[in-house]
């Protein structure tokens, strides 16, 4: 069976070293074939020989010691997916867009523990978004499309991850526990192809305090991946889902490749992949896309 270890490091924080490559590949049951995906960011060894993978992972990541460095271990075929999934708030992009409104109104440290709470997991996501909505009530619309300009920011390596699975024939679908106020704008900015979300409802050009039920929760990310396997005719195995936060996992643990990207320990401790260090470029390396076959206008 051929498998292949992808060691990977953030290109701000460049640590994949030929002294690392070495010392890694000492440790696998037959000498690798090296391929460098960015020198010193990311880099494959494929080998040909039967592997107890999360053992392996367990000795590898022993040795990577404090060295900030991402590993993956996969068979070599099939890597490439054909159906990208993914979440936004701390995914895509940097911030959770709804502390971000709340900042707004001086309640960011009180909306964002709950956000904390409910992406570890630790309370139920539906009813803390009706909380967290409800201390919205009467924030003006406007403040929407201030809060994007002036205090989102995009994920590095998003938009490259998004344009170039298209152009080798993916699709990609943002799928949020978040707003479409947020979700429609940032799907067009990097490159999605859908996106979906909860619907903040609003009159007389203030925020009401409710969000339009039902609530697009872990359920819905899931369904929404079942849908669009069946609905493109794209096998689960060739779908890679990305998501930090609990109502992620339904969808993780159900594509052929899921990530946590960033995540929640409990997110991370049930993803098959982690990316604790890499930007968002990690995933291409995942599917071995080397750094000369990135879209990245």
């Amino acid at each position: 069976m051929s498998f292949v270890v992808t060691l990977i490091s953030n290109p701000a924080k460049p640590a994949v070293t030929e002294d690392l490559i070495e010392k890694i590949s000492a440790l696998l049951p037959a000498a690798p074939q090296v391929k460098v995906l960015r020198p010193q960011i990311a880099v494959d060894l494929a080998v040909e020989a039967p592997v107890d993978a999360e053992e392996l992972e367990s000795s590898i990541r022993t040795n990577l010691a404090d060295a900030p460095v991402d590993v993956f271990i996969q068979p070599q075929n099939g890597r490439r997916k054909k159906l990208l999934i993914a979440d936004m708030d701390s995914t895509m992009i940097q911030q959770e867009c709804i502390d971000e409104l709340a900042a707004e109104l001086g309640l960011k440290e009180k909306i964002s523990d709950i956000t904390e709470r409910a992406m570890r997991g630790e309370i139920e996501f539906e009813p803390a978004l009706r909380e967290r909505v409800a201390l919205l009530k009467g924030l003006g619309t406007e403040v929407i499309g201030k809060t994007i300009e002036n205090r989102i920011t995009l994920t590095p390596g998003g938009r490259e991850l998004v344009q170039t699975m298209k152009a080798n024939g993916g699709y990609a679908a943002l799928v949020s526990g978040g707003f479409t106020s947020f979700t429609r704008k940032i799907a067009e900015v990097i490159g999605f192809d859908e996106n979906k979300a909860n619907t903040l409802l609003e009159a007389d050009g203030k925020l009401s305090g409710e969000v339009a039920e039902p609530i697009l929760g872990k359920q819905a990310k899931l369904d929404r991946l079942n849908e669009l396997t069946d609905e493109k005719n794209i096998a689960m195995e060739d779908a890679i889902a990305v998501g930090d936060g609990a109502n992620d996992l339904a969808m993780i643990c159900a594509a052929g490749l899921g990530v946590a990207f960033h995540a929640k320990p409990k997110v991370a401790a049930e993803a098959r992949a982690m990316i604790n260090h890499g930007d968002l470029t990690a995933l291409l390396y995942l599917q071995g896309y080397s750094y000369d076959e990135f879209v990245k206008n």
